[in-house]
């Protein structure tokens, strides 16, 4: 294709809003998926507020073939995550929450399902997304993650993913034993505080250092559609000794300039 077809496709598409990239780590988050769990040769993945199940299938589209875990509290978001789950043989799903405690809660089920939360919402994100409002609360069970982990899944190549709004501390909270295993961990976090009681950005990344965890990517994931201030971020932690397995080994000093320099 010559160059002019290509500027000329390429402006035909931007028109419309959209835009043609040349498909690469900086532009596929789907590519960076796919390398890392290469990386790291995971066989098991803990999908902790999956909601229908949108990370579990985007894992199976980036050739992931492994185990698959998820918990999703709301109940109609579950039914959806079932429905995803059904002809996926190695893909289990559980409708419970997960915290660091066991016994019976509250979910705040929002308009917008990817915004229900056991934490009350603040105005900061209402303001941001007003559709995310509230409609109406839902008994569940809570449990803590260790607690319900079969046996094989200690010894497992595992990512545990969290996306449950602002809850992120008290479920790691809960899995002291997964987390000292893991080889990555994928956390939402805030920027500024959206949630009643979260932990924010830089808080969060101090613990996941404090747990052996190197950030390792950030994805964008939440903005204010009218200033564009970036409020919430995707980030993916991985374990620092994974990390020494696979980057290359400390490069040898440079010569003195001596002895590469013609005198």
């Amino acid at each position: 294709m010559t160059h002019s077809i290509r500027h000329s496709i390429r402006s035909v598409v931007e028109a419309t809003g959209h835009q043609i990239r040349k498909t690469d780590v900086y532009s596929s988050q789907k590519l960076r998926y796919r390398r890392l769990f290469s990386l790291l040769n995971l066989n098991l993945i803990l999908d902790v507020g999956a909601n229908a199940g949108q990370f579990a299938q985007l894992c199976r589209t980036v050739d992931y073939r492994g185990k698959i875990l998820s918990f999703e509290p709301s109940s109609t978001a579950y039914q959806k995550l079932q429905t995803a789950a059904a002809s996926d043989p190695l893909w289990t799903v559980a409708g419970i929450a997960l915290g660091a405690t066991t016994g019976e809660t509250e979910i705040n089920v929002s308009a917008d399902s990817f915004c229900s939360s056991l934490l009350p919402m603040l105005d900061s994100h209402l303001s941001a997304a007003p559709r995310s409002g509230y409609l109406h609360k839902e008994k569940v069970l809570i449990r803590r993650l260790d607690d319900v982990l079969p046996p094989p899944a200690f010894k497992s190549r595992t990512l545990l993913k969290l996306d449950v709004q602002g809850f992120e501390l008290q479920v790691l909270t809960g899995a002291p034993r997964i987390l000292s295993q893991a080889l990555a961990v994928q956390l939402e976090m805030s920027l500024l505080p959206l949630y009643q009681g979260e932990t924010l950005m830089p808080e969060m990344s101090a613990a996941m250092s404090d747990h052996g965890f190197n950030l390792w990517d950030l994805e964008p994931s939440f903005r204010d559609p009218t200033t564009g201030r970036l409020l919430q971020v995707d980030a993916i932690f991985v374990r620092k000794s994974a990390l020494a397995e696979h980057l290359p080994q400390k490069s040898q000093p440079f010569p003195e300039a001596e002895s590469v320099v013609a005198i």
